[in-house]
């Protein structure tokens, strides 16, 4: 793998991505994706009393995608929502020990699956 600056915190979470899969009947689902460089991450949250209890990912992307997805999951699992929507790109990416600038946009699209996974529990929450 050529290193275009990695942290070692974005390596393990690339090698030794956490939270990895899906949640059948989530409460919340998020996708994202970015046309330019093909990533594409999905969001599954699990919510009980305004806590995310659980929280699963699927990524198709590089390294900084999964690691940065990854990382998400490990920050927001037992946050409320509230806290959870909070979360930015920077925040991920402060997590990671930070990501070559050319990579931000990954901690972007996770946190932005994230903050859809949160909406579409909002809606379906508001729905009922």
């Amino acid at each position: 793998m050529v290193e275009i600056g990695y942290s070692k915190k974005v390596l393990d979470h690339f090698m030794n991505p956490r939270n990895v899969g899906t949640i059948e009947d989530a409460d919340g689902y998020g996708k994202v994706g970015n046309p330019v460089c093909g990533d594409l991450m999905e969001m599954f949250i699990r919510v009980k009393d305004g806590i995310i209890t659980d929280i699963k990912f699927k990524t198709f992307g590089c390294g900084s995608a999964i690691a940065t997805s990854s990382m998400v999951t490990e920050m927001v699992k037992g946050m409320s929502i509230e806290e959870a929507m909070k979360v930015t790109r920077n925040d991920v990416a402060d997590e990671l020990d930070g990501l070559p600038p050319q990579k931000m946009h990954c901690s972007n699209l996770a946190a932005d699956a994230l903050h859809e996974a949160i909406r579409d529990y909002r809606k379906k929450r508001d729905g009922k």
